[in-house]
C-alpha cells in the first residue's frame, strides 16, 4: 500500500529540497571565476593543443609544399569539404608527374573531423588555432589552401663522393 505523506511532512521535505538548492547555489557563488574575456584578451587568448580551427597547408619560406595531388585527403573527407585538383606534367626526363593545381577547402561544410589531416601521408595539411570564422557571405568560407606560385618541396638528391 502506498502512504500518504501528511500536510507538514510534504512541508519539510519542500523545505529540505529547498535548502539543497540554496546550499549548490551559494557554492557556485563563492568559487572562482574562469569566465575569459573575449573580444578584449583576443590578443593573448591561446587554444588548447588539440584544438581544430582552420585547416592550413603550411608552406615554407620559399613558398614550398609537402602535397603531391594524391587525393587522399579529399576521398577520406565524409562530406565532400576538400576538393584536390591535380595536372600531370612531362618532367626533363621524359616521366609524367602530377602535380598540385588547386587545393580547395569549404570551411563552411567542414565538420573538423580530422580524417584528412590522418589520411595525408606526407602531413602536407593541419588544423590551425585560428577559430574566428563569421562572415556575412558563405562564399568566403572557400578557401584555396595552396598559395599561388607554390610547388611541392623538392627532397635533397644524395651526393656520391
Amino acid at each position: 500500500m502506498e502512504e500518504k505523506e501528511t500536510y507538514f511532512g510534504g512541508l519539510f521535505h519542500a523545505i529540505g529540497s529547498l535548502a539543497t538548492g540554496l546550499k549548490t547555489s551559494m557554492r557556485e557563488f563563492f568559487t572562482p571565476k574562469i569566465t575569459e574575456q573575449y573580444p578584449e584578451n583576443r590578443r593573448e587568448l591561446k587554444m588548447f593543443d588539440r584544438f581544430r580551427g582552420t585547416l592550413v597547408m603550411p608552406h615554407n619560406e620559399r613558398n614550398e609544399h609537402h602535397c603531391i595531388a594524391c587525393g587522399l585527403c579529399q576521398m577520406a573527407c565524409p562530406n565532400g569539404t576538400i576538393k584536390v585538383t591535380s595536372e600531370t606534367i612531362t618532367t626533363d626526363d621524359g616521366k609524367k608527374k602530377r602535380i598540385l593545381a588547386r587545393y580547395e577547402y569549404n570551411l563552411g561544410s567542414c565538420m573538423f573531423c580530422q580524417l584528412c589531416v590522418n589520411a595525408c601521408p606526407h602531413h602536407a595539411i593541419t588544423f590551425d588555432q585560428q577559430f574566428e570564422h563569421a562572415v556575412f557571405d558563405r562564399s568566403k568560407l572557400i578557401m584555396t589552401l595552396n598559395h599561388p606560385g607554390s610547388h611541392v618541396e623538392e627532397k635533397a638528391k644524395p651526393t656520391t663522393e
